[in-house]
């Protein structure tokens, strides 16, 4: 399993390298993970792998959602 950090790395690389497949193998991963990691990356930005079982949510999601639980705490 592949940390957060590896990711977010391997994606900004992925950005930079002309051959996505090269870099996969020097990463040690399959190109169609690198490629899935990208898209993950590219919906959710710094939302992107958050890891043991956390939402994933974009910046306006998670506003929401705050303010969601907000709203609630202030009713009870």
């Amino acid at each position: 399993m592949y940390d957060k950090a590896f990711k977010d790395k391997s994606v900004q690389l992925s950005f930079e390298r002309p051959n996505i497949s090269e870099l996969a193998r020097e990463l040690g991963v399959k190109a169609p993970q690198l490629y899935k990691w990208r898209k993950e990356f590219e919906e959710f930005g710094e939302g992107s792998f958050p890891g043991k079982g956390n939402l994933k949510l974009s910046l306006e999601q998670e506003k929401i959602h705050e303010l969601e639980k907000r709203l609630k705490d202030a009713e009870s």
